[in-house]
């Protein structure tokens, strides 16, 4: 990411600099692959949908979050969390266009009490089954 964005996100107040705390990072790390496994179990119908997309979109805020602290900084919201994932060279990058998209229905679940659809939770699920595999793969390869 460069300087100049980061500088922005600090001075707006959505990031703070942090020492790396490579414990930090392995714990939410696992928290992202241990939520997701679980939700991962459950059928999507209409009644689990929602809770599905919440609970794989929350694992996948995480392991944003995750990219901050390996650099020295602690992500202060979602949209920052997001914004450096779309950073990361995967094979599939372009459905990294989606994390806004997901922000967006994650927000109309929580604040404006919508519910996901199946084809949402669908959606998200296998976005992290192709994504989120390969970010978290990238990601523990930098820290051993």
């Amino acid at each position: 990411m460069i300087r100049k964005r980061i500088d922005f996100f600090e001075s707006s107040g959505m990031l703070r600099i942090r020492q790396t705390d490579r414990e930090k990072i392995k714990s939410l790390i696992t928290s992202a692959k241990i939520n997701a496994d679980v939700v991962k179990k459950i059928k999507v119908d209409e009644l689990s949908s929602t809770v599905i997309f919440r609970e794989i979109y929350e694992s996948i805020r995480q392991l944003g979050d995750v990219q901050w602290w390996l650099i020295g900084y602690e992500p202060l919201n979602h949209e920052v969390s997001l914004e450096i994932l779309k950073e990361i060279e995967i094979k599939e990058k372009i459905k990294l266009n989606h994390l806004a998209r997901f922000k967006k229905i994650r927000n109309d679940i929580n604040y404006r009490g919508f519910r996901a659809t199946v084809v949402q939770a669908q959606e998200i699920l296998s976005f992290w089954n192709s994504c989120g595999k390969e970010i978290i793969e990238i990601t523990e390869s930098k820290i051993k």
